[in-house]
Parts: structure tokens; sequence; C-alpha cells
């Protein structure tokens, strides 16, 4: 894994939503490489992510609100001296029925997993634009971005929308050395997804159905934060990384087996 052969001492990363979830994945890797990692969240979690000794630090955020972005990223450039990373990933959604959900919901859906992201972007660009070695964004995105997203249309949306505010920052923000890259991620089993999926054995059966048979991991996911981290991107800005095992198998495959069953040919 990544983090066996990168060193992110001295680096200082923040990771939204970083309590819980993929979000913790990823924080407790940056710490596993030596970084300072705060997280952030708008109820204080039972435990912050930790690795061995060391562990996270949390500040109460709520990343849907400008003021309170700002506030963060000026609290820790005082009391860190900076910021290396942000890893962006706050988001989530409730299924609704798209024609009756309420205006409220929408807005919340699209707040939390797109304006929160470019709002925790510009306060970190104060703080990153400064430093000799600019710094890291990264924004956590999903395959509900390129594909339908029935019952989560907001959140689909709002992800497709995170992928263009990456290019665009990426190229407003370059010469500044700040880079801003994407991860597209797949089917991810965490502990909401073990609900969802109904358990261990709902787990496993939609693993089996992608191509590398199994469903993929919060440490799958940090891997690939590390990487957009590390040197070894210096030159990846504007991208969108793809961390879904494969992909999900084409619809119209499945209609062409039952077409042929309806029709009796092989």
């Amino acid at each position: 894994m990544a983090k066996a052969v990168l060193d992110f001492s001295g680096s200082r990363v923040l990771v939204t939503g970083g309590t819980a979830g993929i979000g913790r994945g990823i924080a407790e890797a940056f710490l596993a490489c030596g970084a300072t990692v705060i997280v952030c969240g708008r109820k204080d979690p039972e435990a912050t992510p930790a690795s061995g000794t060391r562990r996270a630090e949390f500040r109460k955020c709520d990343v849907r609100q400008a003021e309170q972005c700002r506030a963060l990223l000026e609290g820790i450039a005082r009391d860190h001296g900076g910021l290396d990373v942000l890893v962006n990933n706050a988001g989530g959604s409730p299924e609704v029925d798209s024609a009756t959900c309420s205006p409220t919901l929408i807005e919340k859906v699209i707040q939390l997993n797109l304006t929160s992201a470019f709002f925790m972007s510009q306060a970190a660009h104060s703080v990153m634009k400064g430093q000799p070695g600019g710094g890291s964004i990264i924004n956590i995105s999903s395959v509900s971005a390129v594909r339908s997203s029935p019952r989560t249309a907001a959140y689909g949306a709002a992800k497709a929308g995170l992928l263009n505010l990456t290019e665009s920052l990426a190229m407003e923000w370059g010469p500044e050395r700040i880079r801003v890259n994407a991860l597209i991620v797949g089917l991810v089993a965490t502990e909401n997804s073990l609900e969802h999926y109904g358990g261990e054995a709902g787990l496993k059966r939609v693993g089996a159905m992608l191509p590398l048979q199994r469903m993929g991991t919060p440490g799958d996911v940090a891997d690939a934060c590390l990487y957009l981290a590390s040197p070894l991107s210096a030159y990846v800005s504007g991208a969108k990384i793809e961390v879904h095992g494969g992909g999900e198998k084409p619809v119209f495959l499945d209609l062409a087996e039952i077409a042929r069953g309806t029709d009796g040919k092989p």
C-alpha cells in the first residue's frame, strides 16, 4: 500500500467529514505516514481517527457555512503554521423520490456535496497561496457524478459539479502552485453501506458483481489520496481519477441476456 512508502512527516492535512467512513480511513492513512491531521464535523465524535499512538485533532465546523470554513482555516494556520493538504470528503445523501423531495432537502444535499467544497477550497487557498510549496486539494466525488443517480439525483448533480469545480480551480490556482484533483469513488464498504446492502452477505453479493470481485475499502480511497498529495503527482492537477475497481457492469449486458432468453436464442 502507498502508506508503506510515503512520508508525510511535517505535513499538515485537513480531512472534512473525517470522523467516520471513507474520511476516517483517509485520516488514518495520513496519520500512519507521519502527517499532522485535523478532521472536522458538526458534532464531536466518540473518538478521533488514530494510527498507533498518533491521533487526529478534531475541530467543529459546519462546512456548509462559508464563515465557519474561513474561521477553521484561520485557526489551523495560526496553530500549525499553514496547511499542505485539504481533502474535501464531507458528503452524502438520503434516498428520496425526485418528484416529491422538498426544496429544502435538495438545497442541503447540494450544499453538503458541492458548495461546501467550494467554500473550504476558498479558505484553503487563502492559506496555501502564500506557501512556497503551495498545496494540494483533493475532492472526493462519486460514480454518481458520471452515470445516472436515481433517488439521489441532487447528490449526483452535485458530485458532477464537483468534477467541473476541480478542473476550474486547477486552472485558476495552478500558477500559485496549488494542485486540485478529484477522485471518482465507486462502491465502498463502510458502516453505512453495511446497513444499506443488508449486512456482510449483501456486501459480498455486491462485490461479486464488480470486476475485482470485491467492494472498495476506505483504505483504497486513502491510498489514492496519498498519491495525489505526494511529490509522485507533482505534475498532476485537474485530474479525475476513478477508484472503482473497474466500474459497474453495464446494464445493457443484462438486458441482452434477458432478450436472448425471451427469444429462445443462444
